[in-house]
């Protein structure tokens, strides 16, 4: 029998950023994904952006997305400052949500995410893309085993230097700008999914002149010894590499880590580099997940849970209240 062709989920995107560009690109190379309807605040930009990646519709207001009736799911990916305010609408609309990491600016803020979506019966989804990438579980999966034994250490890094611009989205503070909630959330992601949360934790940060953290290191503790050492950057080239380092053996995700990339595996003297043959920039991964569970009427991902992004946005506010870092005195 001739398996029929799956209804694709309808999606909308709010927020047309460079994020929104790669997951709407990979929305086409999805198998039963399809971009509907798109929103930006100004009108050209959502119209330029509807024709290069062939959405339907095309809004100036969030609001009017979110209440088309045909939008099943949306990926918010607004500035992190914002991610609370819009995933709330959208469940006030009652869409799926999938939205962009960080989840939101605060723990307060994910709980009361989580709550709404429960209390409504409607799935809502961290978008951290990289749980979903093929290489990252097929580390997961080797570490689990146990063929390695136990990890005795984890070094993970994410550093790039753009040119310092207070204009950017990135620098920022208002909008959660720095490089602590950009890209110090996946060096901190690699030590929960793996290691859990510390017993306890150290962490120091350098500031630019408006507030935003330029450079943030961590030092996660656990039980017997074990430690991760991460780190973040916005001036400062880095590997972007998670290395783990255990009893028999060493497993390195090499250069962006977080993104479509191979894994070196070295045990016993020997080095073999494993290649995942990626066809898409990396979100078909995410995007399939979240419409499998959409079709089949769950409202949580058994892989990026609630809980864990309970647990991430703990751990980011614990390094802020180490670094001294507050959102409130944005300047």
């Amino acid at each position: 029998m001739k398996e029929q062709p799956l209804k694709p989920v309808q999606w909308g995107i709010i927020g047309l950023g460079k994020i929104a560009k790669k997951f709407a690109a990979d929305i086409r190379k999805t198998k039963g994904a399809k971009l509907y309807a798109v929103a930006s605040r100004d009108f050209e930009k959502a119209e330029s952006f509807a024709s290069e990646f062939g959405a339907h519709l095309s809004f100036d207001s969030y609001e009017n997305l979110l209440k088309n009736s045909k939008v099943e799911a949306v990926y918010i990916a607004t500035p992190h400052s914002l991610h609370f305010k819009h995933t709330m609408l959208a469940l006030q609309y009652g869409k799926a949500v999938l939205c962009e990491k960080p989840f939101a600016m605060n723990s307060q803020e994910v709980a009361t995410m989580i709550a709404t979506a429960r209390e409504q019966n409607i799935l809502l989804m961290e978008a951290l893309w990289t749980y979903f990438l093929p290489h990252y579980q097929f580390v997961l999966n080797h570490l689990q085993s146990n063929r390695f034994g136990k990890i005795i250490k984890l070094k993970a890094d994410f550093g790039f230097a753009p040119l310092i611009d207070f204009r950017s989205r990135v620098f920022k503070k208002d909008l959660g700008g720095g490089s602590l909630l950009d890209i110090g959330i996946y060096p901190i992601f690699a030590a929960l999914s793996t290691l859990g949360k510390p017993i306890d934790m150290d962490a120091k940060a350098y500031f630019l002149e408006n507030g935003v953290d330029e450079s943030c290191e961590m030092v996660f503790n656990y039980d017997d010894g074990v430690k991760a050492f991460l780190k973040s950057s916005l001036v400062e080239n880095t590997p972007t590499e998670a290395i783990f380092h255990c009893e028999n053996g060493i497993i390195k995700l090499n250069t962006k880590f977080h993104q479509p990339t191979t894994v070196t595996i070295i045990e016993n003297g020997k080095e073999e580099t494993f290649d995942f043959g990626y066809k898409t920039i990396g979100y078909s991964y995410e995007i399939a997940h979240f419409n499998e569970l959409l079709r089949n009427g769950k409202t949580e991902s058994p892989i990026m849970t609630h809980q864990m992004s309970i647990d991430l946005m703990e751990l980011l506010d614990k390094v802020r209240q180490l670094i001294g870092l507050d959102y409130s005195t944005a300047r």
